[in-house]
């Protein structure tokens, strides 16, 4: 998908807020699908696709509610390093710090400890979250709320610097802080929502590389999400990432040392119908130039989805044996829905317009999974 800027006109910039040449509301919308707290909303009262563009409130109003809870239960405590001069001795002695100090003869000692605090990275990135999202939601009253609940954090010790992405992600939860866990997968969801806000003005971006993957790796798990919590009240079963074995008859010796693996995107499998949907997600255009022609679908990804289907023929699995694919690309403005049905597996190459309505995506998505030709 070509992401330049060349082809918008002014006044789509000036009355849509775009990364590229997406709509942020939309960006929103795949960050919603692709968090684990889709899962959490109550769908029966929440139309997010009708109003996109509330979704920051919503993170906000979820987020505020959260820790809300946990101020009133307490936060979780942590322990920290420290090292202080002490008149007693506590944790282990900086024997290197006491003697150059020459601490032991003013009656002080050099100590390191574990410290029992609240100023923990974990509380730490709630408070951040709350102060980032403060500044694109709509509603002043829960802009308000935010801060007012971030300014509570720091009074009660929780004042370090918002912790890394990584360091948070290495942070493990046991059963007795699973509430700190959802208040976490909010806060992250949270500073995604921000992010496409950050630059301003009157021009769109052209996205660098680093955001090109960005979004590339938010548009597959966008589609497992969505997918996830659409399809399976109705008896779907949704595997994200899933690896595929090679029918092997035989093998030397070296080859599990270079023979690729296979892993799809997502596989949705409905066992009463006995359909199976293998679904490879592409960024980038569904088709390219040919040799003799203007355009052309490309062959290796014809190739790749066929032998996701094909090599799982013949194993015992009735289901793998009439499996149908899709290659699911994103675009703006242009749609492509076709169908080709090769050795009994229907393969279908389709586009999601990204610039659509939320309302459209959505409708789009879910005639992905409508029975192929």
């Amino acid at each position: 998908m070509n992401l330049s800027s060349s082809s918008t006109n002014l006044d789509d910039q000036l009355t849509v807020n775009r990364i590229g040449r997406i709509p942020v509301r939309n960006l929103w919308l795949l960050m919603l699908y692709a968090s684990e707290l889709f899962r959490h909303l109550d769908r029966d009262k929440i139309d997010v696709e009708n109003n996109p563009d509330d979704i920051p409130d919503l993170i906000a109003e979820f987020l505020a509610r959260v820790v809300e809870r946990r101020l009133m239960r307490n936060l979780s405590f942590g322990y920290k390093s420290r090292s202080a001069e002490l008149g007693r001795v506590r944790g282990r002695i900086d024997l290197l710090r006491t003697e150059r100090r020459q601490l032991l003869a003013r009656g002080r000692v050099a100590c390191r400890f574990e410290e029992l605090t609240v100023n923990t990275p974990r509380n730490c990135f709630v408070r951040a979250a709350l102060e980032s999202i403060a500044k694109i939601v709509k509603r002043g009253e829960l802009a308000r709320r935010c801060l007012s609940q971030a300014s509570t954090l720091k009074r009660i010790g929780v004042t370090g610097e918002k912790p890394s992405r990584s360091e948070i992600s290495s942070d493990r939860f046991g059963h007795h802080d699973i509430d700190d866990k959802l208040m976490i997968t909010v806060a992250k969801l949270a500073f995604d929502l921000a992010l496409p806000t950050e630059s301003s003005g009157r021009s769109l971006l052209s996205l660098p590389d680093r955001e090109i993957t960005w979004i590339r790796r938010l548009y597959e798990k966008a589609i497992a999400g969505f997918y996830d919590v659409v399809l399976s009240p109705s008896g779907w079963k949704i595997d994200g990432g899933k690896t595929l074995d090679w029918m092997i008859n035989g093998k030397t010796s070296g080859i599990d040392k270079i023979l690729p693996s296979m892993r799809t995107d997502v596989v949705l499998n409905h066992s009463n119908t006995g359909r199976r949907i293998v679904i490879d997600t592409k960024f980038n255009t569904i088709v390219t130039r040919g040799w003799y022609r203007e355009e052309t679908l490309r062959s290796g990804y014809i190739y790749q989805i066929y032998a996701y289907l094909q090599s799982q023929v013949g194993n015992g699995d009735s289901i793998a044996d009439c499996a149908s694919g899709l290659l699911l690309h994103p675009s703006i403005g242009e749609t492509v829905d076709e169908t080709v049905i090769i050795q009994g597996h229907a393969i279908r190459f389709a586009t999601v317009d990204l610039g659509a309505s939320a309302g459209e995506i959505r409708a789009q998505l879910l005639r992905m999974v409508e029975p192929l030709v």
